[in-house]
C-alpha cells in the first residue's frame, strides 16, 4: 500500500485526504470522498440557496414549520447541547452578528448597528420539536457554520472506514480526523499553529486515532487601535469576546466533539479558564503571552 494525499479545497477551506490504499483504489476511493464533502457542504451552505439552511432561514416568520431530515434534526438536537454547555455563548442563531461585523473593514462596529440584531439572536427563540423547527421572527437565521465541518470530517472518515481504509486521515482546514495510525503503529505528527506567526506550529501533537481540532483568535480578526478584535462573538451583547486564550485544542474521538468544545472554551475563557481543564478530555492552551498548558502530548517547537 502506497500513501496518498489528495487535496481539493472545500467549505472555504484547503482541505486533505492521507490515505494508505492501493495505487488502483486510491483514485476512485478518494474522488469518491470528495464528492460526498461537497455534497454535504451544499446541504449546509448558507451560500446555496437550496440548502437546508437556507430553506430554514427563508422561512423565518412564516406561520409554517419546516422539516427536517433525520441527519439534520440530529445537528439541530446537538446545537440546543452546545447552547447548554457554554451558557448561551454557542448560539446558532448568533450569524447573524456578520451584518455588523467585517472584519476585512477596520471598523468596529457601533451599538447603534448591533442593536436591531440582538432581538434576533436566541436560541429560546427557536421553536423546535423533532422533525419541524420554526423561527418565529422575520430576519431569524441560523448557522451551522460553527460545527458541520467538523461533523462533515467525521461522516467522510467513517465513509473511508465503510471502504476498506484502516490508515490515514480526513483534514478538512485544521478539522483532522485520523482514522487510523500509519501502516507499522506510528503516529500522525499534526502540527499546531503558532497563533501569532502564520506558517510557522509552535507545537507538534500525534495523533493514533480520533480527532483533533484548534480554535484560536487569529482565524478571523482585525486590529484597530491596537486591539485584536477575534471572530468569537458574545450573542448577548454582539460584542468580541477577548479570551484568555489565544488558542485551545481537543484531542476527542469525534472531529466534532473537538471542535465545538474548542469553540466553546475560547468563548467561556474570559470569564472561565479553567472549563478546558474540567472537561476531561485531552487539551493544549496557549494564552495570551504564548505559554502552553494542558494534557496533549506534544514536542514544543
Amino acid at each position: 500500500m502506497q500513501l496518498h494525499s489528495i487535496q481539493f479545497k472545500a467549505m472555504g477551506s484547503l482541505c486533505e485526504l492521507k490515505l494508505y490504499l492501493p495505487d488502483d483504489r486510491a483514485s476512485q476511493i478518494g474522488q469518491g470522498i470528495i464528492d460526498f464533502v461537497k455534497r454535504m457542504e451544499a446541504k449546509y451552505s448558507r451560500y446555496q440557496a437550496d440548502s437546508i439552511t437556507s430553506r430554514i432561514n427563508a422561512a423565518a416568520g412564516k406561520p409554517e414549520a419546516v422539516e427536517l431530515d433525520e441527519e439534520t434534526a440530529r445537528l439541530i438536537d446537538y446545537a440546543a447541547v452546545l447552547h447548554q454547555q457554554s451558557d448561551g455563548l454557542f448560539d446558532i442563531t448568533s450569524g447573524i452578528l456578520r451584518k455588523a461585523w467585517n472584519f476585512k473593514s477596520s471598523q468596529v462596529p457601533s451599538t447603534e448597528q448591533l442593536a436591531p440584531l440582538l432581538p434576533l439572536i436566541g436560541w429560546h427563540l427557536v421553536e423546535w420539536q423533532a422533525p419541524f423547527i420554526r423561527l418565529p421572527q422575520a430576519g431569524m437565521e441560523i448557522d451551522f457554520g460553527g460545527y458541520v465541518k467538523e461533523y462533515i470530517a467525521d461522516a467522510a472518515a467513517n465513509l473511508c472506514r465503510e471502504q476498506g481504509v484502516e490508515h490515514g486521515l480526513v483534514n478538512l482546514g485544521g478539522d483532522i480526523h485520523v482514522i487510523g495510525p500509519h501502516p507499522d503503529g506510528a503516529a500522525w505528527q499534526v502540527g499546531i499553529q503558532h497563533p501569532r506567526l502564520p506558517q510557522v506550529a509552535i507545537a507538534t501533537v500525534p495523533v493514533t486515532q480520533g480527532a483533533i481540532t484548534t480554535s484560536g483568535d487569529y482565524e478571523r480578526f482585525m486590529m484597530v487601535d491596537g486591539v485584536r478584535y477575534s471572530h468569537l462573538l458574545n450573542p448577548f451583547t454582539g460584542q468580541s469576546i477577548q479570551p484568555f486564550y489565544a488558542s485551545a485544542s481537543v484531542v476527542a474521538p469525534q472531529c466534532i466533539v473537538a471542535g465545538s468544545f474548542t469553540t466553546i472554551a475560547l468563548l467561556k475563557s474570559q470569564n472561565e479558564p479553567d472549563w478546558l481543564a474540567e472537561i476531561g478530555l485531552p487539551y493544549l492552551a496557549i494564552d495570551q503571552q504564548m505559554h502552553m498548558s494542558g494534557s496533549i502530548d506534544r514536542e514544543e517547537a
